[in-house]
């Protein structure tokens, strides 16, 4: 039996964790000038982890973490009161923030950023992890997809990073630090997380050359960037005094949610949802990067469960005994049809269209990943390089050569058809030939019936198939 390896480890400790230094009872007392300032602890009554964790709210934390200067702008006031106007919309998205804020929070503070930054998601996406723009930005932090490939965050077949909980985090906070160094405030970084680097340096320039300050306020800019900074102070606003505002924070514990679970296998994304012994939804919560039903282990892809899932996931892993992964991917040698393809691979035709997502009608391109049942012909798991690499390209089969025309005959002086009805002669005859063949043969014409039918519903099959409409711009979810 192959047995999963898993390591688990804690995404996010409590920070601060003290060296315990050498103690001695003979070493001598020094009283330090700020020793009345130093937390004590009973150690009879009290945990010393206390002092690294002095409360058991998060949401006291990242009060504590705030640095920005509130705007106290009309346009700061007015998102407040839109978002106190809306007391569900805020505690929907408090909710589902739930998982995700601890593990925020310490990245922050792990970088000494001020905490105002851990609510930007509230202003990106929400907090849904599958949240998508109509610029085709995704997940809590709406990375596009060129951004995505600067901040090396995967987007495959198998999996897109950028709806990675922990890699899409780090990425972001990177990116804000940079902008940061780059712009000198964190208004202006906001900003260009928005607009773009390029759009604000070009603001700041002609506001340079018409004798303008270039701070976030004086810079001319979207609506939307206008916005930007406000709508992240007026959450800051409500989490600061939330009864003020007629809104009920959830309650956060001050301790991880998730923690990640390594695999050295290819597993099956159900599998690890029964493992578990967790809800398919809550999974895809903590894992929405996954494109597929299986997880590929040489992709070095971490699962995130919940806390107390973890190790029971673990126990019952442990006891399985069967196979872990039911599907694997194989590259597409030729560029062929998908019954072409199929029929090469030896698996069914619509299982291969639905798990791939190829729409009627399309050829699969040579080159291409595509993901197929295990089989004993392809038993393995999915290698790095393919793991890594992955990707499908599909193309639309050429059109028909034009049918040949039969030039209309031209009439002689004397009103007789000249020579050129001769052209036509070879198609008529034939059409003769077969009219008379299919007489006596019923089943050609079933046959032929059964084609055009065929060919009709793939149009109309290949016509409804035409991808939605994307999501508009920002948090344009369903709330």
């Amino acid at each position: 039996m192959r047995l999963i390896y898993v390591l688990i480890t804690l995404v996010a400790l409590v920070s601060g964790c003290a060296s315990p230094g050498e103690w001695s009872s003979d070493t001598p007392t020094i009283v330090s000038p700020k020793a009345s300032k130093a937390a004590r602890v009973d150690l009879e009554k009290q945990s010393v982890s206390k002092v690294y964790a002095p409360s058991d709210n998060l949401w006291i934390r990242i009060r504590d973490g705030f640095q920005m200067e509130p705007m106290n702008n009309p346009l700061e006031i007015e998102q407040v009161r839109w978002l106190s106007a809306r007391p569900d919309y805020v505690n929907r998205s408090m909710a589902r923030s739930s998982r995700y804020l601890f593990y925020i929070v310490q990245e922050v503070n792990a970088r000494n950023m001020p905490t105002e930054i851990a609510l930007l998601p509230f202003v990106e996406s929400a907090f849904v992890t599958h949240a998508k723009s109509r610029a085709k930005a995704v997940g809590l932090w709406q990375f596009m997809p060129a951004t995505g490939k600067d901040f090396r965050l995967t987007q495959n077949v198998f999996r897109d990073e950028r709806r990675d909980v922990l890699q899409s985090t780090d990425a972001a906070l990177d990116y804000l630090q940079r902008l940061y160094a780059q712009f000198g405030t964190w208004e202006l970084a906001l900003a260009a997380y928005n607009w773009g680097t390029g759009n604000v340096m070009k603001a700041q320039k002609r506001n340079i050359a018409a004798g303008l300050p270039t701070d976030y306020e004086s810079l001319t800019m979207p609506k939307e960037t206008r916005q930007y900074v406000p709508k992240l102070m007026a959450y800051r606003q409500i989490v600061l005094d939330p009864s003020a505002y007629g809104i009920v924070l959830p309650e956060l514990e001050n301790h991880p949610y998730f923690i990640a679970v390594d695999v050295s296998n290819d597993i099956d994304v159900a599998l690890v949802i029964k493992l578990a012994e967790i809800p398919a939804e809550e999974f895809h919560n903590l894992n929405p990067s996954f494109n597929k039903p299986v997880i590929l282990s040489n992709a070095n892809q971490q699962i995130l469960l919940p806390f107390a899932h973890a190790e029971i996931f673990q126990e019952n892993l442990k006891n399985y005994s069967k196979p872990l992964a039911s599907w694997t991917a194989i590259q597409i040698k030729k560029t062929e049809s998908l019954d072409q393809a199929a029929k090469t691979l030896g698996v069914d035709p619509d299982t291969l269209r639905d798990i791939n997502g190829i729409p009627r009608g399309m050829r699969i391109k040579a080159g291409s990943t595509v993901l197929i049942p295990k089989s004993s012909r392809v038993s393995g798991d999915v290698s790095p390089t393919l793991a890594e690499n992955a990707s499908l390209s599909l193309e639309k089969p050429a059109p028909p050569p034009p049918a040949s025309k039969c030039a209309k005959p031209a009439n002689n002086a004397n009103g007789s058809k000249g020579t050129q009805q001769n052209k036509c002669a070879p198609v008529k005859q034939a059409k003769k030939i077969e009219k008379t063949n299919s007489k006596g043969n019923s089943s050609q014409n079933n046959a032929a019936s059964q084609h055009k039918s065929a060919s009709t519903d793939l149009a109309k099959s290949a016509k409804n198939s035409s991808p939605a409409n994307p999501i508009n711009k920002g948090v344009n979810v369903k709330q």
